[in-house]
Order: structure tokens, then sequence, then C-alpha cells
């Protein structure tokens, strides 16, 4: 399968969602719902044979870098995690949604499937939830992604290294006293959808010793607090080893205001456009696709399975024709 490639998924009519903060889409195409030919396929969804991993959590993370705040965060492990073997680790910003097992991504499934068919490596998984003081309430499905009632505009739109100093000085070194996992940075991913996408963008971007991994879905690279400036950031900047997948759709926010007024850095296809041709003229490791989507979860989570496989494609393989274990499914 060779890069920028369209990924084949399973189809279904679907209904979109929109997270709090989007802004107004502008004039639609007639036809269908955009989102109307999106769902979940098999390595999305449980599946009778493959051991589950497990979700451990609630956990509260006091913050330094945003004094009075703290981030709720839940660990996945494997069910072929060993303490004794290093792990990879995967993070996703606003966890909730990314773990929701009724959601549009359910990432729990797709490890518990990818991992068990050794189709990327075995990895401990983070969800993490915006900071938030004890007041406001946790974002959840019932209670939205955040936006207004919690710090997720200024972690993750913010251009600076707050937030990477968030995942790297204050979350992993709790996930390394907890759990065996690979100081490789190339074993190291880091993932999100709308604000959260240039969330895990910037912490890779400001800490590539620390994460080589980027799976982005819908990303707000837009003027939310000045995202839209990336792809000129890539170019004038020595290129950085880090890999990167973009997703987004030709139907999500397209930048005009509730007036009709259309504004080209707040058009969030457009500018993920923009940001895989800078990173493509750089000569990043870059993967992309586009579909017909709305702004959310439905397509980035359709494909989320491909994703996955193509961020982590270059794990340890035994080609040995009697290595009965690498022929194996894990355990």
């Amino acid at each position: 399968m060779r890069n920028r490639s369209v990924f084949t998924t399973t189809l279904l009519i679907a209904f979109a969602f929109v997270p709090a903060g989007a802004q107004n889409k502008g004039p639609m195409p007639p036809g269908p719902n955009p989102n109307s030919q999106y769902r979940l396929g098999p390595d999305s969804l449980p599946q009778e044979g493959v051991p589950k991993g497990e979700i451990r959590g609630p956990y509260h993370l006091p913050s330094q870098a945003y004094p009075g705040t703290q981030h709720t965060y839940w660990v996945y492990v494997p069910a072929e995690y060993h303490a004794a073997t290093p792990a990879a680790l995967m993070i996703f910003q606003d966890g909730q949604a990314f773990k929701d097992e009724n959601g549009d991504v359910r990432a729990q499934n797709v490890m518990d499937n990818l991992i068990y068919r050794r189709e990327i490596p075995v990895m401990i998984g983070v969800f993490i939830n915006p900071g938030r003081t004890e007041e406001q309430v946790e974002p959840s499905p019932q209670t939205g992604w955040g936006d207004g009632t919690t710090n997720r505009a200024t972690e993750y739109n913010t251009l600076d290294d707050k937030y990477a100093r968030v995942v790297t000085e204050e979350l992993m070194p709790v996930l390394y006293k907890d759990y065996n996992i690979s100081k490789d940075p190339e074993m190291h991913g880091i993932g999100g959808s709308s604000s959260g996408a240039i969330a895990a963008f910037t912490v890779a971007w400001e800490r590539p010793n620390d994460f080589r991994k980027v799976l982005s879905n819908v990303g707000s690279f837009v003027d939310l607090r000045g995202g839209y400036v990336y792809p000129e950031k890539v170019l004038a900047t020595e290129k950085k080893p880090i890999r990167v997948f973009l997703c987004d759709g030709r139907n999500d926010n397209r930048g005009f205001n509730k007036d009709g007024v259309y504004d080209p850095n707040r058009d969030w296809f457009l500018q993920n456009v923009r940001l895989m041709k800078a990173l493509t003229q750089k000569g990043y490791d870059v993967n992309y696709t586009w579909g017909m989507n709305l702004h959310g979860q439905k397509f980035g989570g359709a494909i989320m399975p491909e994703m996955m496989r193509w961020l982590w494609r270059d794990g340890p393989v035994s080609t040995d024709p009697n290595d009965m274990e690498e022929r194996s499914f894990r355990k």
C-alpha cells in the first residue's frame, strides 16, 4: 500500500458528530449527509477469540504547566503486555471520545485486534482529557468535549510547548513508573481529533526526541490560536524525525463565518491540505487521505485501523519460516 492512498472502508448511513465549538460550515452541497457513507468496520469492533485489553482508571494528574488544573486519563493495557518486555506507547487527546465504547473510534478495540494479529506492536494506550479545574465538568460522551468549559482551547490550540510539558514532564514519568514502556521515541505515538490533533502535532513538533508518530483527524490547523502558520513553520525549519498521518474531509468546517464571509485561515480542509503539501515538500514521512466527511470522527474512526497500521508499520518482524511464535497470534 503506497502513501497518499485512499482506504476502502465498510459503508452505511450515519449521522454527523460535530464537537462543541465547531463553526458554521457555510453552504453545503446537494445530496446525502456527507457522513452517510462511513461506519466502523470489523477491526474497530470486538472479535471472537481476540483477547481484550483492560482500561484502567480514571486517574487524575495535577498540572504544573497549567497551575490549578488537573488532567484525567485512562490507561489501556493489552492482554499481550508482559512487564519484562518494553511496550510501545500511543497517547490519544480527548481521551473520553477515543475510548467511548459506543463512539466513532473505539480505539481500544482497534488496538486489541491489531496487536493480536501482530499488525502493530504491543502498546500501552493512554486516553487523556484536556485539563480542568476541580469545579469544571469532566468531558465525556454525555457532557461534551470540554470546549468553553475546560482548558481545552488553551492547551490544544496554542502554539507553544506548555502542553508538550504536560505530556512529557508530567504524564510520562508516571507511565514509566507504572509500566515497562520503551524509551525509544520511535516507539511513541500521539494522536487526536480537531483541536486534539493539532495538540498531538505540536507535542511531536516541540518534543521530537519523545514522540515520532502523529495521528491527525480533522486537525484544527486553522486560526483558532494561530495554527494556520504550521505549513510555513514546516518549510522554514530543519526537518524533524516525525511521521504524520493526516485525515480530513471536503465538508469539514470550510471557513465561513456566521455572516457567510469566507476566511481561508479558518478553512479546515484547505489548511490540512496546505500542511500536507508542506510536509511532503520538506521530505517528511507523511500519508494522508481526504474524505467527504463533516467535522468529527466518522471518517477518521472508519479508517483508524489503517492509520494505525501505517504509522506503526516498521515494527520488528522475524522472517524465519520456522519461527512458530512469529507465525502465531500474539499471546
